[in-house]
């Protein structure tokens, strides 16, 4: 009854030396839902990647304010990569792309001008950050063999 991603999620998440537990609400697409809480952070950035289209403009790199948590994240992705190749522990990526959403997702609200403003250097560079963390979500989903949904 869990399905293929949140079977896998299930048995990859615990350490090694832990038993997988599977929750009531383990499908149950809430916050307190760490797979649901990457999924949506993923697809959240797909969809201000298409939005930011159609507004015509794009990612351009540059500081942002108010993300360093997202930035040390990102800059971590690739120890955390080897640490999980070299010790195999995929429970290691899965906490990691955890903390990628969780720092992603207080971004996301500020990347889109309001109303009739015009994208700045500023909407440009949250942008490039929301797509650098898509593209670090994606990428461990797939490693960790769980689609990464462009829509919820």
């Amino acid at each position: 009854p869990l399905g293929r991603d949140a079977a896998r999620w299930a048995l990859l998440c615990p350490a090694a030396h832990d038993r997988p537990r599977i929750p009531g609400d383990h499908l149950v697409q809430r916050e307190t839902n760490p797979l649901f809480r990457v999924r949506y952070a993923h697809a959240r950035t797909r969809a201000l990647q298409r939005n930011a289209a159609d507004l015509g403009f794009h990612p351009e790199p540059g500081p942002v304010s108010d993300a360093e948590a997202l930035l040390a994240a990102l800059g971590d992705h690739p120890r955390i990569l080897t640490t999980t190749a070299t010790h195999r522990s995929p429970d290691r990526l899965a906490r990691h792309l955890v903390a990628v959403a969780d720092a992603t997702l207080p971004l996301l609200p500020a990347v889109l001008p309001l109303g009739d403003e015009k994208p700045s250097a500023a909407h440009r560079a949250r942008l490039a950050l929301a797509e650098a963390a898509g593209a670090v979500l994606a990428g461990g989903l797939s490693l960790l063999g769980i689609d990464a949904p462009d829509h919820l």
